[in-house]
């Protein structure tokens, strides 16, 4: 129906029922009085004028009533409430007296009838309008304001072919009710129970205030259950329309095994990013590219991304310059072992600051190529480092790892070398040198969580190198946004350190994702492959000798590290050629943990 003829008979309709109340109510209250009375006409024009005059005020002919609620019903109270008050003082400007009895029972009548003909439609189509294809019996987790909105959704679309039965809440003064005409079942401890008890096919986890902990029972609780198990999308990218309440997404292990996150000081990031010249080396590395995208909030001057891999480094130029197409982004293809190249480019380029992310960082492979490792951690950040202070950069910082931390690998080893020559760069130079440490990144390459989707892609097992080993995690985000934070926090020399919570068991990790595959542990396995050369069987993020037990940010850290010999590691990078594998390794190994740092340190002072 048009609006036009919609708005036509939604007048005739009120017009019809405003006069029958009053004309009722009269009767009702003086069967043998006179229909054509003064009194009843003038009282029945008013009313009917004073009717349309705040039906229009209140938009009453503008809503759409298949979705009414008591926002709706407020409103019609509200209109019928002043025509009637209205009606009132016209009574008693010309009759001198007010007939309250006839009103009051106008007023009873117009808001019944008004408000049937109304919410009649709404009660028609839920009864009686229903998609023709069957729905999926679903529990939702939540009755609050989101869960109440996504059943109020699910109820309303033909599209979605999922029907609400019941809600799950651990608030015990909603237990036992009915919401939108939905009972609350119980709490979290009753998942499996009802599950059964409804033949329940899909569960809708509806609480965007989850904390991750929280996420993490009621995902448990579900993975008990056959059924699929979903969240509803951020409230924010609802409201933003980037996505609707309907569009449910997979629960994704970054859910269960990411933290809150870390509030950022974005004023103090702001102040100095904003209108400057950026560099990122392995700007398309996973950490890389995440740190560009990071940056580009901030409006930099100009974004220079540096990267030795050509398709990677396209990769994120073409993305964003499709999202963020005011930024002015530039490339580098260059390799950080070219020494003559890097400080041709950072002489070039005079960037404020310089993140450092590039690095090779796979545990195994660099256990069989040390030299490798030397190469590209070591000489790599020394040929930048120093470039960076020739350029008179303003500020460095270095992506480091929790593997630096009493290292027993290669990798670990040329990171904390990398480290050292860092702190050392701070001390004889103007520019500021920082590193920041965190634990193993979710979705990263080399990382344990692609390989473990791999293989369950391929119907199992599950690799896991030990039952009992751990690692600490966190999201590829918010790892980038803490080098941000650091380059804020930067005073020169420091470590920085994100409080990354309690660390997780591997194979708790890889039985979350099986569960999150719509598999069970019997369907795909876990073999247990023994630990490799170089692996550790839990992570530290600072040494007995490194902690400071201040936070200088929420969940940030200052690393407290021992002075360093710069010479051993000027030793390590003259001689390092002549050695083999073994000698190499061992080597890293003694420098890195300071067995071969007994040497007098050098007192430079900046």
């Amino acid at each position: 129906m048009s609006y036009k003829r919609r708005l036509a008979s939604l007048i005739f309709i009120d017009s019809f029922i405003v006069l029958i109340c009053i004309f009722i109510s009269n009767v009702i209250l003086v069967p043998t009085s006179n229909l054509l009375s003064s009194v009843l006409i003038v009282s029945a024009v008013t009313l009917l004028v004073g009717h349309h005059l705040f039906a229009h005020l209140y938009k009453l002919y503008k809503k759409a009533w298949q979705y009414a609620s008591v926002f709706e019903l407020i409103a019609i109270v509200k209109a019928v409430s002043l025509s009637i008050l209205l009606t009132a003082v016209v009574q008693l400007f010309f009759f001198q007296e007010v007939f309250f009895r006839t009103l009051a029972i106008t007023w009873m009548m117009h808001i019944l009838l008004i408000g049937g003909a109304r919410f009649s439609w709404r009660m028609l189509r839920d009864s009686y309008i229903k998609p023709n294809k069957d729905k999926k019996a679903t529990l939702i987790i939540g009755a609050g304001a989101a869960g109440t909105m996504v059943v109020r959704q699910l109820q309303h679309s033909e599209e979605v072919d999922l029907n609400p039965i019941a809600y799950i809440d651990d608030d015990v003064s909603k237990q036992n009710l009915e919401i939108l005409g939905i009972p609350v079942v119980g709490g979290i401890e009753n998942i499996e129970q009802v599950v059964k008890e409804n033949e329940i096919k899909n569960i809708i986890i509806a609480i965007p205030s989850l904390k991750r902990e929280e996420l993490n029972n009621i995902f448990n609780e579900c993975s008990k259950t056959t059924a699929k198990t979903q969240i509803m999308p951020r409230i924010e990218d609802i409201m933003t329309g980037k996505v609707s309440v309907e569009q449910f997404r997979e629960v994704q292990v970054e859910d269960l095994l990411g933290r809150d996150p870390v509030e950022l000081d974005i004023d103090g990031i702001e102040t100095y990013i904003k209108n400057q010249t950026i560099l990122v080396t392995g700007a398309g590395g996973s950490i890389g590219s995440e740190i560009c995208r990071q940056i580009a909030k901030f409006k930099p001057e100009q974004l220079i991304m540096l990267g030795h891999g050509e398709n990677s480094i396209y990769s994120i130029e073409m993305e964003l310059r499709r999202t963020v197409p005011e930024l002015n982004i530039d490339t580098e293809i260059a390799d950080i072992q070219d020494r003559e190249k890097i400080f041709t480019i950072m002489n070039r380029r005079k960037p404020h600051v310089v993140f450092h992310a590039a690095a090779h960082k796979h545990v195994p492979l660099m256990e069989r190529n040390p030299e490798e490792a030397v190469k590209n951690n070591v000489i790599g950040t020394k040929n930048v480092a120093e470039a960076a202070s020739d350029a008179k950069v303003n500020t460095f910082v270095m992506i480091s790892t929790d593997k630096a931390v009493n290292p027993t690998s290669v990798m670990g080893s040329t990171k904390r070398i990398a480290e050292m020559i860092v702190q050392h760069m701070d001390l004889i130079s103007q520019t500021r040198f920082v590193a920041v440490r965190f634990g193993n990144v979710l979705g990263s390459r080399g990382s344990v969580i692609p390989l473990f989707k791999e293989q369950i892609k391929a119907g199992g097992p599950v690799t896991v190198t030990h039952p009992d080993m751990v690692r600490y995690f966190m999201t590829i985000p918010e790892a980038s946004r803490l080098v941000l934070q650091a380059g804020a926090l930067a005073r020169g020399g420091e470590v920085f350190v994100l409080d990354m919570g309690e660390p997780v068991k591997i194979v708790d990790l890889a039985k979350n994702l099986i569960k999150l595959s719509g598999y069970s542990i019997d369907e795909i396995g876990i073999e247990f492959t023994g630990m490799r050369p170089g692996e550790k069987m839990f992570e530290e993020l600072l040494g007995k000798d490194e902690v400071h037990d201040k936070q200088v940010f929420p969940k940030i850290y200052i690393g407290k590290t021992p002075p360093v010999n710069i010479n051993v590691t000027s030793e390590l990078i003259s001689d390092f050629v002549r050695m083999d594998k073994d000698s190499l390794r061992q080597e890293l190994l003694d420098i890195a943990n300071f067995k071969k740092n007994s040497l007098r340190v050098l007192n430079v002072v900046k």
